[in-house]
């Protein structure tokens, strides 16, 4: 008798009560549980149901002033540690566009992410490369760039400046006759502020955003912006 009253606490406690311990339904369930688990297993599940919240969505637009055309960007979002995303893929890639003559590289490449935070320390900031490619497939770097998402909830056209890397007389004669260009070593110098001054740059473009922030629960938990 207590064995079995035992045994129907714990299913009683592993699963949900329509479901039952031997049925595929069951099993599909528990699969699916662990896989979430696995995915991110820092995070226990619904642990953001009491933290304040943040929605970015929006577009990376396009790419204007780079010295040549046929340009793509990759993109990427980084928060701090007290932030967790929960929804969206906070890194892509956009298209290769070719404008004609001066006009902007269109991308209008899709932005929506939903993040959950105990505080305003490490907002979000989103960093972009633009990469050029020429007739024959070869990409080459044309500049790296980044900027905090506006923290104002509403939306924000966002222009983001980009840099590139300049070496000695020698890298540039390289560049310039066999292509290629220099890129940095470690890509999280674009937006951390660590050793980013001894860099030496030269202005490459823009990168145009268009970005929508919703914010919920700032007040309910005593986050102020």
């Amino acid at each position: 008798k207590n064995r079995a009253a035992q045994r129907s606490k714990y299913f009683r406690n592993k699963y949900p009560p329509f479901l039952t311990p031997k049925s595929s339904v069951a099993r599909g369930y528990s699969g699916l549980l662990e896989a979430r688990k696995r995915e991110n297993p820092r995070r226990p599940l619904r642990d953001h149901t009491f933290m304040a919240e943040v929605h970015i969505f929006g577009e990376v637009v396009g790419g204007a002033e780079f010295s040549a055309s046929t340009l793509f960007c990759k993109w990427g979002i980084v928060a701090g540690p007290a932030w967790r995303c929960l929804e969206g893929i906070q890194s892509g890639q956009t298209q290769v566009d070719s404008p004609h003559d001066d006009e902007m590289a269109k991308w209008c490449h899709p932005i929506d992410l939903h993040y959950a935070t105990r505080g305003v320390q490490g907002w979000p900031k989103i960093h972009v490369q633009v990469w050029h490619q020429d007739i024959f497939g070869r990409n080459e770097l044309y500049g790296y760039g980044f900027s905090h998402v506006p923290t104002a909830p509403g939306q924000h056209t966002v222009e983001c400046v980009c840099w590139r890397p300049v070496g000695n007389t020698a890298d540039e004669l390289a560049a310039f006759f066999v292509g290629g260009g220099l890129q940095l070593r470690n890509p999280d110098l674009v937006y951390s502020a660590s050793d980013r001054f001894r860099l030496r740059t030269q202005a490459a473009g823009r990168v145009q955003l268009r970005l929508a922030v919703l914010v919920r629960n700032f007040d309910k938990y005593g986050v102020e912006l």
